[in-house]
């Protein structure tokens, strides 16, 4: 794709801002994670173009409430809350297996961050790597089917500048032979969402299925940071970053899901609601490591025998 877009957005437009006339009646949408912060935003902001909307989470008590919300902001009766379990694959499959029709929309949201000591998943891997990536994976193919019979659907990865802090280490995923580091781990997760854009984009291009990566920025009022332990230094951190409110992080994601003036565009990396070059805070924009299509190609395949096991 361009490495530059005309785009009338920058780091301090909203969701209000990027779907302003867009009408989306008759599109159904699926946001990962969408209970609450960047996912139920987008939710809300699809749901305000006339989408359907499904919000897939883990806890259904809580995802109701929110399209409840929803539908009484928006006015939008077509917004409800399905289970979806991503370190679960019989509840990934029990999820695409129930979906009927065409999915123009999926926007894979929802993530963990930071946790302070290794852990595992179910099926033993790395539990950043599970959740960020191999759950949505397994979610994305299997509702390829879904997405292809949409004539023109998108697929939005949410990544992180902090895809900085490290590439896919292919001999060591799981930190069984090195230190763990929580922040290292996470960052590994978000390139990863990265690699998966950038092949998928390749592989599905004749589906027309548009696929795409982006970084929300630092939004502080979200549950992504409840694992996050805030150390003098970290209050440090803190106090220097640019923050953004939830309606101006969800933008980009928002912007590549429902915007027309994105059309046909797929395989690129998106923040502050454009093109990236560099971002408020990310001056240094992509990194090298997550913009390796042998890496991506060698993720797509380990992915796949990841999910068949």
């Amino acid at each position: 794709m361009t490495t530059r877009l005309d785009l009338p957005f920058d780091q301090d437009s909203t969701t209000d801002d990027v779907i302003a006339g867009v009408d989306l009646t008759g599109k159904r949408a699926i946001v990962t994670g969408a209970s609450s912060g960047l996912g139920a935003e987008t939710a809300r902001a699809l749901a305000a173009t006339g989408a359907e909307v499904t919000l897939a989470v883990r806890n259904t008590e809580a995802g109701a409430k929110t399209a409840a919300d929803i539908t009484a902001a928006t006015g939008n009766p077509h917004v409800h809350a399905v289970r979806l379990d991503l370190d679960d694959r019989a509840s990934i499959d029990a999820f695409a297996t129930a979906w009927d029709g065409p999915l123009h929309i999926l926007v894979n949201n929802a993530g963990i961050m930071a946790l302070p000591e290794r852990t595992l998943s179910p099926d033993g891997w790395e539990q950043h790597f599970a959740t960020n990536h191999l759950g949505h994976f397994a979610l994305t193919l299997a509702l390829h089917d879904a997405l292809a019979a949409a004539n023109g659907a998108r697929v939005v990865a949410v990544s992180s500048g902090t895809h900085h802090a490290s590439g896919v280490v292919f001999d060591d995923i799981n930190y069984t032979s090195r230190d763990y580091d929580p922040w290292q781990a996470y960052g590994q997760s978000k390139t990863a969402n990265i690699l998966f854009a950038i092949e998928a984009a390749k592989r599905w291009a004749g589906d027309k299925i548009a696929v795409n990566a982006i970084e929300p920025g630092a939004i502080y009022d979200t549950g992504l940071l409840r694992h996050v332990q805030i150390t003098p230094e970290f209050q440090q951190i803190v106090d220097a970053t640019p923050w953004k409110t939830v309606q101006q992080g969800a933008a980009t994601q928002t912007l590549l899901a429902a915007s027309p003036l994105l059309e046909g565009v797929t395989g690129g990396y998106f923040a502050d609601a454009n093109v990236i070059e560099k971002s408020q805070t990310n001056p240094n924009g992509l990194a090298p490591h997550a913009a390796d299509p042998d890496a991506a190609a060698r993720l797509w395949d380990l992915s796949l025998d990841a999910i068949q096991e």
